[in-house]
């Protein structure tokens, strides 16, 4: 639930700092793509510390090889999404990166909440329905913010 929280204030932060004369703020789309940097910094720092780590270890899928090594890179390329988010040039390509990196983590998601593993998570189908907006937001950083 830490994400969606991240998500939703720092985007209404960052409208409102557009709102009081921050222009590249100024529009919903970039406040968006703000709120998905803050929130892929706040998830990405779970892959490298405990005791996060280890539940997201618990919550890799059995059938995929070295688990440790795939949240570490998970957590590397959420890292470099939120970098991606914040310059215009690398924008829209990181969003969609982005966007498709949620979509290829959720089986992770599916596991963990079928096995009762890893981290705490909601259930099944609102946790389906927090992922779809996850991956919007990471459309409209790609195809909205300018």
């Amino acid at each position: 639930m830490a994400p969606l929280v991240v998500l939703v204030t720092v985007t209404l932060a960052a409208r409102c700092l557009g709102a009081l004369a921050v222009a590249p703020l100024d529009a919903w789309p970039a406040a968006v793509t703000a709120g998905l940097a803050a929130m892929l910094l706040l998830t990405a720092s779970a892959h490298f510390t405990r005791p996060r780590r280890a539940a997201l270890v618990a919550m890799v899928p059995p059938r995929l090889p070295r688990p440790s090594l795939l949240v570490t890179v998970t957590g590397v390329l959420e890292l470099a999404g939120a970098v991606g988010l914040a310059l215009p040039a690398t924008r829209t390509a990181a969003g969609l990166c982005v966007a498709l990196l949620l979509v290829a983590m959720f089986p992770a998601n599916v596991h963990a909440a079928r096995a009762s593993t890893g981290m705490r998570t909601m259930p099944l189908p609102a946790r389906a329905a927090l992922q779809v907006v996850f991956v919007g937001a990471g459309l409209v950083a790609a195809f909205g913010a300018r």
